[in-house]
């Protein structure tokens, strides 16, 4: 079945609707945060209108059309009296109420009691009001809510507060394999069994004591989908035990808006969240009171949303871990630069604190740690939403083994990376990946991979034993936890790689091409002195930036170039001025890099970031007189066969893999990406296997050549890229394959389990060796600290 287009939902309807009622009011000049809150307030009558909340059905919509004249000029004033008659009990109301207007109902709770300036409509907003209210609600979920409170945020607040709304569709990703499929199985189970009714009953208690936890619940969609299905469950458990003989069963529900519990940062979502539960509750008694007759309702049982900083506060006081049944959510993703400098400190002390390594985890780990140590052994189950890194590069070394070992969780399921949508007008999307976790005693056996073929489409689920952190089946892996860290050298004996050159000189030594023929006349005598010095950028998109490269020239020969000498003197001051031991250690050297990588001769180089767009990083050749800044990564005396194996797919399949990520952008590391590559078995040793994959390296590099003019940009953008490089690859990576597995692979997935099944295999003898040193054998593959990284990438 192809998937359902979410524009033409009926909830994508209402969002165009009160787009159209948000619009119009804008433009009347009333403004957030008033503008949100009379939305909601709005929304609220309309959902009120259609569900039974008002009664009789439909006395929002006569208020309007009746009561209201056609100009629109007295309906503000309409709606004030109306909001401030819901805020008042009816026994505390004025009988000399207007008899409209004493039909409708008290709405307990906040909504309609904080003041609120309503602007001046006219009959174009009228309008636009009266097709919002003709249009069936009925159908609609209240986490219309929240789509609605993202349409009326500003784009910088979203950004700034991480968040994204989510279609419903999106939600049940979550809740279905979380928790939602086993209670369903459970019931065919149970009323299938030898004492139906008896054991139905014992289920539908069990259902009014589940507990669940958002702890980033903005307007609550996932606690409102969540209590809607358990819901609807305890309808089809009712009829079965109807069914089963007992005809007056199911007159006062069991499932409750007070088993839903959240956390929110924002004092306005919280007010949402409030409001969408309990219009879900009260549409769903209604729901119950039509199939089985006039329901007793037990009084008012509220969903405690607390106001709060979810990862400042104590989740225990909340809801005590031993009565939580489910986490679930959507938290902030914001990545480490996002952060404020203030939050960003505490977030990564408290993630210290909890096990975390490194000091670049997105903020989204936060949320999975501090869910691990707040259920410390209880058999809750954690479903949440999460930004692709923390599977993905070097995050993956820092949050799992504080998750799988220290915390005692597994992966139950998985969705690999797919496109995360909103209904709500101008939706963000981003590519996320949903992780549920267990404790390790409750995990099932059987573990549910869901896997995106393309990143906006529908799953393929897989059933396997076990779930890499990297998102793939582990069940082949001696240990599952696996996590690949970074290396001193290389685990296939390739040669050395490292940084090029850095200089930190304050950007004195630095030129542009039109800086260094400003300098050359005034000083031509340089020009011997200046050296293309490319980063990432310039080396793909074949830009020109120049170094001046004074060492280890002749004192006396710099001495009667006094624009060089000034240059010299500038970087002296620079260094000096420079706090802690770097600048001091340099300030007396300003001839010389600080790391200086000068080639002598051709060397292979590799950018450092590069557009996740390609299915190439554009691995190339220089040569002297260049000399590679630091954003490049340089292989000095390189085979010509091995460029042909760092282009390939291969190779890019465990970048992808393991490789860190600049924003969305692919970041190479020779530590965790090079030296941990495993390179194809018995290449060093078998000079037919090299020859042939020279060959087709260098078909690539000539058919680049048959291009002159285009940048290395332009040859890989993958909508430019011309035909007889795309068969030059395609013809490498069938060679590449081959020496990894006759026959190759079908899918990106099996390359990436073959080179990490091949990469614990390489690294076994090693991690034997280092068991024996200290006397116990570690979970992790070890590798080196982040200062390697400097001098061996």
């Amino acid at each position: 079945m192809s998937p359902r287009d979410e524009s033409q939902t009926p909830e994508a309807g209402t969002a165009r609707l009160m787009g159209r009622v948000h619009d119009a009011l804008e433009s009347s000049g009333c403004g957030n945060p008033d503008l949100g809150r009379l939305l909601v307030r709005i929304v609220f009558c309309l959902f009120a209108d259609d569900t039974g909340i008002f009664e009789p059905r439909g006395i929002f919509l006569d208020l309007i059309e009746q009561r209201t004249s056609p100009d629109g000029a007295d309906l503000g004033p309409w709606l004030a009296k109306l909001f401030r008659t819901i805020d008042i009990p009816e026994a505390e109301r004025r009988t000399t109420l207007d008899e409209d207007l004493a039909r409708f109902p008290h709405i307990d709770g906040a909504l309609f009691g904080e003041p609120l300036r309503i602007p001046s409509f006219d009959a174009a907003t009228r309008t636009a009001l009266l097709d919002a209210c003709r249009f069936d609600w009925s159908d609609i979920s209240p986490a219309i809510l929240g789509s609605l409170f993202q349409s009326v945020m500003a784009p910088d607040m979203r950004r700034a507060q991480g968040v994204h709304y989510t279609t419903e569709r999106n939600i049940l990703k979550v809740v279905e394999p979380l928790f939602l499929e086993d209670l369903r199985t459970e019931f065919d189970r149970i009323r299938r069994g030898r004492n139906p009714v008896r054991d139905l009953e014992r289920f539908r208690e069990r259902l009014g004591e589940l507990h669940f936890l958002d702890p980033a619940c903005g307007c609550g969609n996932f606690l409102v989908i969540a209590l809607r299905e358990l819901r609807l469950l305890e309808i089809e458990v009712i009829r079965a035990i109807r069914k089963a003989g007992e005809p007056d069963a199911g007159r006062i529900p069991k499932v409750n808006a007070d088993q839903f519990h959240g956390i929110e940062i924002g004092e306005f979502p919280v007010r949402i969240a409030e409001t969408a539960l309990r219009m879900t509750d009260r549409i769903m008694n209604n729901r119950l009171s039509r199939e089985f007759g006039r329901a007793r309702i037990p009084p008012d049982r509220s969903p405690r949303i607390i106001h709060a900083d979810a990862l400042e506060t104590d989740w225990k006081q909340v809801l005590p871990p031993e009565r939580c049944f489910c986490i679930l959510g959507n938290p902030p993703f914001g990545g480490f630069v996002l952060r404020t400098p203030g939050k960003r400190k505490r977030t990564m002390e408290l993630m210290k604190r909890l096990g975390a390594s490194g000091g670049r985890l997105d903020h989204a780990a936060a949320w999975f740690l501090k869910a691990g140590d707040y259920l410390r052994g209880h058999p809750a189950r954690i479903g949440l939403v999460a930004t692709s890194s923390l599977t993905q590069g070097e995050q993956v070394g820092q949050l799992w083994p504080a998750l799988l070992d220290r915390h005692r969780l597994e992966i139950a399921f998985a969705h690999r990376t797919f496109a995360w949508g909103s209904d709500a007008r101008g939706k963000a999307r981003v590519h996320v990946v949903i992780l549920g976790l267990s404790d390790r005693n409750t995990v099932p056996n059987q573990r549910r991979l869901f896997i995106h073929r393309t990143p906006a489409d529908h799953p393929e689920e897989v059933r396997v034993r076990s779930i890499s952190p990297y998102l793939l089946d582990a069940g082949g892996l001696a240990n599952p936890h696996l996590v690949v860290e970074r290396m001193r050298t290389s685990l296939s004996g390739l040669p050395a790689i490292s940084v090029g050159t850095k200089p930190v000189d304050g950007g004195h030594y630095l030129f542009s091409e039109e800086e260094k023929d400003a300098f050359l006349e005034r000083e031509p005598s340089a020009a011997p002195l200046f050296r293309p010095f490319p980063g990432s950028a310039e080396f793909i998109r074949n830009r020109k930036r120049w170094i001046l490269h004074v060492a280890g020239r002749d004192p006396a020969r710099l001495h009667s170039m006094p624009a060089v000498m000034e240059r010299i003197r500038r970087v002296g001051e620079y260094r000096a001025n420079e706090s802690g031991r770097l600048g001091a250690s340099l300030s007396d050297r300003p001839t010389e890099y600080h790391v200086q990588v000068v080639p002598e001769g051709p060397f292979l180089a590799i950018p450092e970031t590069s557009s996740e767009r390609r299915t190439h990083v554009p691995v190339g050749w220089l040569e002297p007189p260049t000399i590679p800044s630091n954003a490049l990564l340089v292989i000095p005396d390189a085979p010509q066969w091995l460029f042909g194996l760092l282009i390939s797919s291969m190779h890019m399949t465990w970048l992808r893999l393991v490789g860190g990520r600049l924003e969305s952008r692919y970041r190479y590391s020779g530590g965790l990406v090079y030296n941990t590559f495993p390179a194809p078995p018995g290449l060093e040793a078998d000079e037919g296997k090299r020859t042939g994959l020279e060959k087709r390296g260098q078909a690539v590099l000539d058919a680049r050549a048959g291009h002159p003019g285009a940048s290395l940009a332009d040859l890989y953008d993958p909508d430019l890229m011309p035909t007889d490089l795309h068969r030059a690859h395609r013809a490498l990576d069938r060679t590449v394959e081959s020496l990894y597995r006759r026959g190759g692979f079908a899918s990106e997935r099996e390359r990436t389990e073959h080179l990490l099944h091949l990469h614990e295999r390489r690294r076994a003898p090693l991690e034997t060796g280092m068991a024996r040193t200290s006397g116990h054998r570690s979970r992790r593959v070890r590798g080196t600290s982040s200062r390697t990284d400097e001098t061996h990438a």
